[in-house]
């Protein structure tokens, strides 16, 4: 070989090494961008634990606040079964005593009726049942009243408002348990 084939060899050499050199170089800069050191995947690890630990911890305290609030929800309400059997009872209290009072003989027999009455509606009131007011005059909300009939409005300011008052309506704490029965004028 002449020297100028040598050369040309060695300069080859030399442009492959510096290659493998670069080459090499690159692939272990990328190694470290790539992959992270055992203390970094360490920390990063502990890094979502702590995220799902924290929002474990936010759902179950979510999940507390959840369940106390519907017991005392359940404690409100738990008697409204009762209430609502209770109700037809309390309105034939109210229709005897409006057949008693007619009476003028059953003085005595009024006077029981009306105290057997009066404690149990106190008792009832005791337990969180309000009698909703609804007054001969007022206008009809679809919301807050039942309609059972409309009938022609004795006057014209009477139309579109309640006539007459069928059944009283009744409140367990805030939530209602029966709506009035009410007759509006047409």
């Amino acid at each position: 070989m002449s020297n100028k084939e040598k050369n040309t060899d060695i300069e080859q050499e030399q442009v492959d090494a510096t290659q493998t050199e670069t080459v090499e170089k690159e692939e272990s800069k990328a190694q470290p961008e790539n992959e992270l050191t055992v203390e970094e995947k360490l920390q990063e690890e502990v890094k979502q634990e702590k995220d799902k630990f924290l929002r474990l911890f936010a759902e179950f305290e979510n999940y507390k606040k959840r369940t106390s609030k519907e017991r005392l929800d359940l404690f409100k309400t738990a008697n409204e079964e009762v209430m609502v059997a209770l109700l037809p009872i309390v309105d034939d209290f109210e229709r005897a005593l409006t057949h008693i009072e007619e009476d003028k003989e059953a003085e005595e027999l009024r006077k029981g009726v009306v105290l057997i009455y009066q404690k149990m509606l106190s008792t009832l009131e005791q337990k969180g049942l309000k009698a909703i007011t609804v007054e001969k005059g007022e206008v009809f909300n679809a919301d807050a009243h039942e309609a059972v009939t409309q009938i022609p409005a004795p006057t014209d300011d009477l139309k579109g408002k309640i006539i007459d008052v069928i059944e009283k309506g009744y409140k367990l704490g805030e939530k209602v348990i029966r709506f009035p029965k009410v007759v509006i004028g047409q």
